[in-house]
C-alpha cells in the first residue's frame, strides 16, 4: 500500500471516514455515491481533507477483510488505526488508539498465510477466481487491489491529444501518452479534473484505457447506423460518435431511462449531435429494430470484477447467486439483441469482467445456439489488469453472414 498522507490526523476527518464506511457496509450503499455525499456534507473541509476522506475510505473498503482480521476490535478507531499502521504511518498518542499494539499487529500480519485474507477478498470469490483463471488468478487479484490510474479520453471532435496535453500542462495537470491507446492520456498525479475548464468545454471524458478499446473494436465509419444497446450513461456512445466524426447515427439504448439522461447532458457538452436515446421497454423495442444496425455494441451487465480497482466495494456486494443471475441476463441479451444487426454487419460483445464464464464461454454458447447460427467470431481480446496495467475487460467482435 502506498504512503498516501504523511500528515497530521484530525478527529473530524476520521469521523468523516467512519460515517462513509458505515453507510457502505451497514446500509449497503455504493462507495462512490457515499463519498460524494460525505464530501458535500461539510463544505468547510479543504482540498487536502477531502482528498484524505475519499482516498482513505476507498483504501479501507479495498482492504476491509484484512483490516478486520488484524484489528484488535471492530471499534471505528481500532479499524482506522490498524489501516493507518498498514499504510506505514505511526499513530499519534491518542487515547482512542490505546488498544493497538503495532508490534503485535506486525507479527500477526507476518504470520498470515491465507491468500484470500491477504488479498482481502471473500473465500468464495477467491475460490471462484482460482477455478476460472487458474495460475493467473493470484497475480490478477493482486493487480486489481492496486489503485486505478486516472485516464482521460480525448474528445477528437474538439481537440487533438497533443493540444489537450499542452492545455492541461498550462493548468499544472501533467499527463503522459501510452502506446496502443490513440485517444488516451494518463494523469501523472491524481487530481479533480472535473473542475478543469477543458472538461467543462467538452475536450475530454474520464474513461479507463481498457474501456476505450471497446468502441475502437467496432471499427465504425462516418455515416454508419450504430446501436449501443446497453448504453448506460453513454460513455461508449460518445466515443463511437467521435470515431464516426459526428456523421451518421448512434442509437443509445438502455432499460433504465434515468441513465440515458446523463447521455444527453454529456453529448451536449462534447458537441455530439448524432446520438438518439431510446428506452428499451421490452422485446417489442428490439423486434422493431430488426436488421437496422451496421454495428451493434453489447456492453452487457456483468460482475464488474475487472474494475475492482475503481469500485472496490463490488467484492463485498457480489455473491455466487448474483454472478449466476448476471450470466443468465448476458445470455438473454445475446439471444435477442443480435437480431438488430444487418446481414454483413458486425457486433461487439464486451464485459468489464475477467471470468471466462461471463466472456468466451458466453460467446461459445451463443454461437452454438439458433440465435447465433448466422454469426462467426472474428477476434476476441482478454484484457487482464496484470498484463495491461488497466481494468480487466473482455471484447469479442463478431460478423453476421
Amino acid at each position: 500500500m502506498q504512503n498516501l498522507f504523511p500528515m497530521k490526523l484530525h478527529n473530524n476527518t476520521i469521523r468523516g471516514v467512519h460515517t462513509a464506511l458505515a453507510a457502505i457496509f451497514e446500509e449497503g450503499q455504493y462507495a462512490d455515491k457515499v463519498i460524494e455525499r460525505t464530501l458535500k456534507s461539510n463544505p468547510k473541509w479543504g482540498a487536502r481533507d477531502r482528498s484524505f476522506i475519499a482516498e482513505t475510505t476507498y483504501e479501507m473498503v479495498r482492504w476491509w477483510r484484512l483490516i478486520n482480521y488484524l484489528s484488535p476490535s471492530k471499534e471505528p478507531y481500532d479499524l482506522f488505526g490498524t489501516y493507518w499502521l498498514m499504510q506505514g504511518h505511526t499513530l499519534p498518542p491518542w487515547e482512542e488508539f490505546a488498544k493497538i499494539n503495532p508490534d503485535k499487529l506486525k507479527e500477526k500480519y507476518e504470520k498470515l498465510d491465507d491468500p484470500a485474507k491477504l488479498e482481502s477478498v471473500p473465500d468464495w470469490l477467491f475460490d471462484l477466481g482460482k477455478k476460472e483463471l487458474g495460475d493467473k488468478w493470484e497475480a490478477e487479484i493482486h493487480s486489481l487491489n492496486q489503485e486505478a490510474q486516472v485516464v482521460l479520453r480525448v474528445n477528437t471532435l474538439k481537440t487533438t491529444r497533443e493540444r489537450l496535453k499542452n492545455r492541461l500542462a498550462e493548468d499544472n495537470i501533467h499527463t503522459h501518452i501510452i502506446k496502443g491507446y490513440p485517444d488516451a492520456l494518463i494523469l501523472d498525479e491524481r487530481t479533480n479534473v472535473f473542475r478543469n475548464a477543458a472538461f467543462k468545454e467538452g475536450m475530454f471524458e474520464v474513461q479507463d484505457a481498457s474501456s476505450q478499446l471497446v468502441a475502437a473494436a467496432l471499427a465504425v465509419e462516418p455515416g454508419m447506423r450504430v446501436i449501443d444497446a446497453c448504453a448506460g450513461a453513454g460513455g461508449k456512445s460518445l466515443h463511437i460518435a467521435a470515431l464516426m466524426q459526428n456523421k451518421g447515427k448512434v442509437l443509445s439504448m438502455d432499460v433504465e431511462e434515468w441513465k440515458l439522461q446523463q447521455t444527453k447532458l454529456r453529448a451536449r457538452r462534447d458537441g455530439v449531435s448524432i446520438i438518439e436515446r431510446k428506452v428499451i421497454e421490452g422485446s417489442k423495442t428490439i423486434k422493431r429494430m430488426k436488421e437496422t444496425a451496421d454495428r451493434l455494441l453489447l456492453d452487457v451487465p456483468c460482475s464488474g470484477l475487472g474494475v475492482l480497482r475503481r469500485n472496490p466495494d463490488t467484492k463485498w456486494k457480489l455473491s455466487e447467486e448474483s454472478i449466476e443471475k448476471v450470466r443468465q441476463t448476458q445470455q438473454e441479451i445475446l439471444q435477442s439483441y443480435p437480431s438488430m444487426v444487418k446481414p454483413g454487419g458486425q457486433m461487439v460483445y464486451a464485459t468489464c469482467s475477467i471470468l471466462p464464464s461471463e466472456n468466451q464461454d458466453q460467446i461459445a454458447k451463443f454461437l452454438e445456439s439458433e440465435a447465433g447460427k448466422d454469426f462467426s467470431l472474428i477476434e476476441d481480446q482478454k484484457v487482464l489488469a496484470q498484463e495491461s496495467g488497466f481494468d480487466g475487460f473482455y471484447i469479442a467482435r463478431l460478423q453476421k453472414k
